[in-house]
C-alpha cells in the first residue's frame, strides 16, 4: 500500500473546519434552529405573487413600443368573457339581452379593469354610423332608453349590422356576444398590487351567476390562466405529498433506518424552509408558473443528503463514533459537495442573461435555495449527525462483502480499453439521434391552447369555443404607424394608402385570423355614404373626400388617438405557437422594409402576440448564451475542484449528452422552450454536475493515496457513492414520474423531464465517466509501480477510514491530492 499524500492546503483548511465545526456543534446547532424557527415563521407569509408584466422582456425594441402605447390602445392583458345564447333563435331576444347587460356591468366592476376599456354593445364607446338624407347619423348601438319589445330588439339587430361588429363582439352565427375588457397592473380602487386570485375569483362567480339551461359563460384571459392554474396548486402539493411519501419509504429501504430518513427528508426541506422564509423579507413571492423551484431545491437536497448520511454510516459501521463519524464525513464531502451546489447555483443564476423579470426572479429564488443548503447539508446535517445513534436493525447490516457488489465491478469493466470504445459507439449513436431530434425543438408555445393546461380543460374549450364563433380572438399582433409632421393623418391618402396595403397583405398571411384597421372601417363608412354599393368602399384619394369616412378616426373606436399621431393595426392570429408568430412578425417585417411612405414609420409589436414574440426572441437568443455560461461555470469549478483538464472533460462531456438528449425529449413531448421549461435544463445539468463530482473526487482519491488502477479506482468510488447516487435518481425518477397524472399539463410535462433527467444523468455518469478517464489516461501515472489489483476488490471501509481521528482534538488525516 502506498504512503498517503502530504496535506494539500485546501485538505488541511477542510480539516481544521471539521475539527471546528464539531467542537462547536452545540452552540451552531442551537443557532441552526433559531433560524429554522425564525423562518418557518416567515413563511407563512409567503404569497403567490403572478404578474403580467413579469413576462414582459422590458428591454426588447417591441416591449418599448408596447408600453409607449398600451395606455392608449388595448394592451396584452386582456379578458374575454363570452355569453352564448342556447336557447331557439339568436341573441336578439328578451330573454337574452339583459343577461348580457349584467355581465357587461359585472366585468365593468371587476378589480382591475380598466373601465375605459370596457367594451360590449351596450357601452357607450361602440356606436354605429349611417347615411340617411339628412346627412351622417350615427349613436350608441344600444339606446340607454331601450326596451325588449320587438321594435327595440329589431332596432339593436338593425345597429349591431351597422356598426361592423359582427365577428368581433357579436358571433358571425348571432348565437353569442363579447364583453372585452383590459387590465391594470395596479387597482385603481385599493391602489395595490392587482390580485389576480380575486380577479380569477371575481369571474367565475359571474360564470356561476349566470351559467344556465340557455346560456353558457366561456371565458379566457391570462388573469383567468393564472386562477385555473392557482386553483391546480391543490394537486400540485398533492403529488408533492406523494413524491415526498415515495421519497422517504424507500430511504427507509435503503437506509434500514427511521432515524437516517427523517433526518435526510427533514434535511433536505430545510433549504425551502428557509428559502419560503426568506422571499416575503425581500419582498418576493411565488409566482404560479414558477412553484416547482422548491421541490427541485428539495430534489437536489436529498441527494446530497443521501451522500452525507452514506458516508457517516458506512464509517459507524466500521466501527467509528457518531461525532468522528460525522467529522470524517464533512472533510470527505466538503469539497466535493460544496463545488456541486455552486454548480447547481450557478447553473440556476445563468438563467438570468433571459432579460425577462420572472426569469431573473426564478434564477435569484433557485440560486438562494441552493446557497441556503451548503448551511443546512453541510454544516447542519453533520451537526446532528455528531449526536445521531442508529438503530439495533440498521447496526446488524453487513458492512460490506465481495459479493454485495459483484455489479460495480463488472460496470468497471468500462474503465478498460475495448468495453470504453463500445461505450463510445452505444454514445455516439445516442448523440446522432438526439441532434436530430434537438434540432426540431420549438420556441415558444406550441398548439392552440394554452400549453400550461390540459386540452381538455374547461379554459382550453372556452378558448376554441370564441375562435371558431368570432373573427377576432385572444392572440393579437398590435402594430403601431407612427406619423410625425401631420396634423390629420387620417385625411392623407398616402397614410390611409399605407395602412390599407398592411391590412390586404396581412390578411393573405398563413396564420392570420382577421385584420382590423382604420382603413378598412373608413372604407365601410365610405360604402355607407353612398347607398352601402361595395364599389365605394374604397380609399379617395383627396382630403376632401376621405372625409366621408372620416368617422372611422373616432378615437374612441380604438384605431387611433387624436389626430391620428399614432394608428393601431390589430392582426388577430388563429393561434400563439412559436412558428405562427414567427412568420407572421417576418411577413410584418417584409412590409415593413418595402414600404418608403415619408413621415409614418410602423413599430412592432404589442398585444399578447407581441408580447410572446418578444419573449420567444429573448429566450432563442439567449440559449446559446446561457448554455454556453452554465457549461464554462461548470468547467471552471470542476478545474479549481480537481486541477485536471482530464477530469474537467469527464464531468462535463456526460452533462452536454444529456443536455442534448433532453432537447430531443422536449421536442418529441411536444414541449416548448420557454420561460416555464428553462428550470429543468438548468436542475439537468445541477444534478448531473452532483454526479460526476462525487464520483470523480473519490476515483481520484483512490487513485492518488491507494495507487490502485483505474478499474479498481472506478469500483471503489462506485462502491461507496454509485449505490448513493443510483438509489437517489431513481427513487426522485419515481417520485416526479408520479406527476405525469397531473391535471396540469405543465406539471405533467415537468415531471417526465426531470425523470428522464434524474435518471440519465447517473447513468451518464456511471457508463460514459469511466471510459473517457480510459482513454484519457486519468491515473496512468498513479497506477505506475503499484501493486497489481485483486480480481474483486476485497471489502473494505472507505480509504480514509484508517486515518479517521478517534477523538475530534486530534490532527485529521491526509486526503486526496488534486492532481
Amino acid at each position: 500500500m502506498n504512503t498517503p499524500h502530504a496535506l494539500s492546503r485546501t485538505d488541511a483548511l477542510v480539516a481544521v473546519l471539521a475539527r471546528m465545526l464539531i467542537r462547536w456543534r452545540k452552540p451552531l446547532g442551537a443557532f441552526f434552529l433559531l433560524v429554522t424557527l425564525g423562518l418557518g415563521y416567515s413563511a407563512l407569509s409567503t404569497r403567490l405573487d403572478p404578474g403580467f408584466n413579469k413576462l414582459i422582456p422590458l428591454k426588447h425594441e417591441y416591449m418599448a413600443a408596447f408600453l409607449q402605447h398600451s395606455t392608449t390602445f388595448s394592451g396584452a392583458n386582456r379578458i374575454l368573457v363570452n355569453v352564448q345564447w342556447k336557447g331557439e333563435g339568436d341573441i336578439y331576444n328578451a330573454e337574452f339581452l339583459p343577461i348580457l347587460r349584467k355581465v357587461n356591468d359585472e366585468v365593468f366592476f371587476t378589480p382591475g379593469v380598466n373601465r375605459a376599456s370596457v367594451r360590449s354593445i351596450f357601452t357607450p364607446n361602440v356606436r354605429y354610423v349611417e347615411v340617411t338624407e339628412e346627412g351622417f347619423t350615427g349613436d350608441v348601438v344600444i339606446p340607454a332608453r331601450f326596451e325588449t319589445n320587438e321594435q327595440g330588439l329589431s332596432q339593436v339587430r338593425a345597429n349591431v349590422a351597422k356598426s361592423g361588429q359582427i365577428g368581433r363582439l357579436v358571433a358571425n352565427d348571432l348565437k353569442s356576444a363579447l364583453v372585452q375588457a383590459d387590465l391594470l397592473e395596479v387597482n385603481p380602487d385599493t391602489g395595490a398590487k392587482l390580485d389576480y386570485a380575486e380577479v380569477a375569483r371575481k369571474l367565475e362567480t359571474i360564470r356561476a351567476q349566470f351559467d344556465s339551461d340557455k346560456v353558457d359563460i366561456e371565458i379566457v384571459g391570462f388573469a383567468k390562466i393564472m386562477g385555473d392554474v392557482m386553483d391546480g396548486l391543490s394537486t400540485v402539493v398533492s403529488f408533492f405529498a406523494i413524491a415526498f411519501v415515495i421519497t422517504s419509504l424507500m430511504l427507509w429501504m435503503y437506509s434500514r433506518s427511521l432515524k437516517l430518513t427523517v433526518l435526510a427528508i427533514a434535511v433536505a426541506l430545510l433549504p425551502v424552509i428557509w428559502l419560503l422564509g426568506l422571499l416575503p423579507l425581500i419582498g418576493y413571492g411565488i409566482d404560479p408558473m414558477s412553484v416547482l423551484v422548491p421541490f427541485l431545491i428539495f430534489s437536489i437536497g436529498v441527494s446530497h443528503a443521501v451522500q452525507m448520511t452514506n458516508a457517516w454510516k458506512q464509517d459507524v459501521l466500521a466501527g467509528v463514533t457518531a461525532m468522528e463519524a460525522a467529522e470524517g464525513a464533512f472533510r470527505k464531502l466538503a469539497i466535493p459537495g460544496i463545488m456541486a451546489l455552486l454548480a447547481n447555483a450557478l447553473g440556476f443564476l445563468v438563467i438570468m442573461v433571459i432579460d425577462i423579470p420572472i426569469v431573473h426572479e426564478l434564477g435569484l429564488t433557485a440560486c438562494l435555495g441552493v446557497a441556503l443548503m451548503i448551511m443546512t447539508n453541510k454544516m447542519f446535517m453533520p451537526i446532528i449527525l455528531s449526536h445521531l445513534h442508529l438503530e439495533r436493525m440498521a447496526l446488524n447490516q453487513p458492512v460490506d462483502n465481495k459479493e454485495k457488489h459483484q455489479i460495480w465491478w463488472k460496470l468497471s469493466a468500462l474503465s478498460e480499453p475495448r468495453p470504453a470504445l463500445a461505450t463510445f459507439g452505444v454514445m455516439l449513436a445516442l448523440l446522432a439521434a438526439a441532434t436530430y431530434y434537438s434540432r426540431q425543438l420549438q420556441t415558444g408555445d406550441i398548439g392552440s391552447g394554452v400549453p400550461e393546461l390540459r386540452a381538455d380543460s374547461r379554459y382550453n374549450r372556452d378558448n376554441e369555443t370564441i375562435i371558431s364563433n368570432y373573427s377576432i380572438g385572444m392572440d393579437v399582433l398590435s402594430v403601431y404607424v407612427e406619423t410625425e409632421n401631420l396634423t390629420e393623418a387620417c385625411l392623407n391618402w398616402e397614410v390611409m394608402n399605407a395602412v390599407e396595403r398592411f391590412d390586404f397583405r396581412m390578411r393573405g398571411v398563413d396564420g392570420v385570423q382577421s385584420v382590423s384597421t382604420v382603413a378598412g372601417l373608413a372604407k365601410l363608412f365610405a360604402a355607407g355614404n353612398n347607398e352601402a354599393n361595395p364599389r365605394w368602399a374604397a380609399l379617395q384619394r383627396t382630403e376632401a373626400a376621405l372625409r366621408t369616412g372620416s368617422r372611422a378616426a373616432n378615437p374612441e373606436l380604438g384605431f387611433n388617438s387624436a389626430g391620428c399621431k399614432t394608428i393601431h393595426l390589430a392582426v388577430y392570429l388563429n393561434d400563439h405557437q412559436g412558428p405562427t408568430l414567427k412568420h407572421v412578425v417576418d411577413e410584418v417585417r417584409k412590409f415593413i422594409a418595402e414600404d418608403k411612405t415619408p413621415n409614418i414609420t410602423f413599430r412592432l409589436a404589442g398585444g399578447n402576440a407581441g408580447v410572446a414574440v418578444a419573449t420567444n426572441e429573448a429566450v432563442e437568443r439567449a440559449e446559446v448564451q446561457m448554455l454556453a455560461s452554465i457549461f464554462a461555470s461548470i468547467s471552471i469549478l470542476c478545474w479549481l475542484t480537481f486541477r485536471s483538464w482530464r477530469a474537467v472533460l469527464c464531468v462535463v462531456v456526460p452533462l452536454t449528452l444529456v443536455t442534448i438528449m433532453c432537447n430531443a425529449l422536449m421536442a418529441l413531448l411536444g414541449i416548448g422552450l420557454k420561460v416555464a421549461t428553462l428550470p429543468v435544463i438548468a436542475l439537468g445539468v445541477g444534478v448531473g454536475v452532483d454526479y460526476g463530482i462525487y464520483i470523480y473526487e473519490r476515483m481520484q482519491h483512490e487513485l492518488a493515496d491507494r495507487g490502485y488502477s483505474l478499474r479498481e479506482a472506478f469500483y471503489e468510488s462506485m462502491r461507496q457513492r454509485g449505490t448513493a447516487a443510483v438509489f437517489t435518481a431513481v427513487t426522485m425518477s419515481i417520485g416526479v414520474g408520479t406527476w405525469a397524472f397531473s391535471a396540469l399539463k405543465f406539471q405533467a410535462d415537468m415531471g417526465v423531464l426531470l425523470a428522464f433527467m434524474f435518471l440519465v444523468n447517473v447513468l451518464g455518469a456511471i457508463f460514459l465517466l469511466p471510459a473517457l478517464a480510459c482513454w484519457l489516461g486519468v491515473g496512468r501515472r498513479e497506477a505506475t509501480g503499484a501493486a497489481q489489483p485483486s480480481p474483486v476488490p476485497s471489502a473494505r471501509p472507505d480509504s480514509s477510514d484508517a486515518r479517521i481521528p478517534r477523538t475530534a482534538d486530534k490532527a485529521v488525516a491526509a486526503q486526496p491530492v488534486r492532481s
